[in-house]
Order: C-alpha cells, then structure tokens, then sequence
C-alpha cells in the first residue's frame, strides 16, 4: 500500500498555521479541526514546521502561560521528515516508530499536498490484514 491510497481514502486537507500565529491561534486550529499537529507554513504549501499538542505541552512546561502569545515559531519542529505520495506505507510506519514522530506532512513537487498520522498508517494495516482474512476465509470455505 502507498501514501496516496491513505490520502485518497482520508482526503487531501491539510490544517496549517502561520510561522507568526501565536500558540493561542494554533490551540483553536487544532481544536477547530479536532488534531493533534498543524504544518506551519507561510503559504500554505511549503513548510516551515509542524507544531503538535505535544510541542505545547512541553514548552507550557517550561515557559508558562505567557508562551500562549508568543509565535508558533518559537515552539514548532523546524526539522520535518516528509515523504511522498508513492512511498511505501510500511516504510513509513517503521520510520515513525522507530523516531517516535506522529505526523507526516506529503509533499509532491514541493509542495504540501497532505498530511498522514500515525492513526491513519494504523488503521491502513488493520485494513490490510482484515482484507487478507477476507480472503482466506473466503478461500478456506471454497475448499472441497
């Protein structure tokens, strides 16, 4: 299975904030959406970030509540792993439990053109072992 069969079934949307956003704006997009990350972008196609519920909590922790007007750009993951619509959903499920990261923004011709989560590479491998269950009852029951 590829990137592209998750985004065809999921849809290709994806919620973004700007790097100049304050942490408040960011909490109502991610609520507003109800989703754990936004990219963070200036145009709504290239990324600059991504900032999760996570990179808040952690630096709510650290900074107080002072942090809820400062910039998402102090807060975001400047370096983001992305992959492409055509790379293996396997290999990325590995890749996000291996570096433990929730959120792939996909991007074709440099550009954003969507966003997977762990959740949804989850529910892509249920999928598929369902379907093969299918198919070996199906074939278990034909036999003579």
């Amino acid at each position: 299975m590829r990137i592209r069969d998750i985004l065809r079934r999921k849809g290709d949307a994806v919620a973004t904030v700007r790097p100049e956003a304050t942490v408040r704006q960011l909490l109502s997009v991610l609520a507003e959406h109800n989703i754990g990350a936004a990219v963070v972008s200036p145009d709504g196609t290239s990324i600059a970030g991504i900032a999760s519920e996570r990179d808040v909590v952690r630096s709510l922790h650290e900074r107080g509540a002072a942090l809820l007007d400062r910039p998402v750009s102090d807060i975001m993951t400047a370096e983001v792993r992305s992959c492409g619509p055509s790379d293996k959903v396997e290999d990325l499920r590995r890749a996000m439990t291996e570096h433990r990261f929730r959120h792939v923004p996909v991007v074709e011709d440099g550009r954003l053109t969507g966003i997977v989560s762990i959740g949804d590479v989850v529910k892509s491998a249920i999928d598929e072992l369902e379907s093969e269950r299918e198919h070996l009852v199906d074939y278990i029951q034909r036999a003579p």
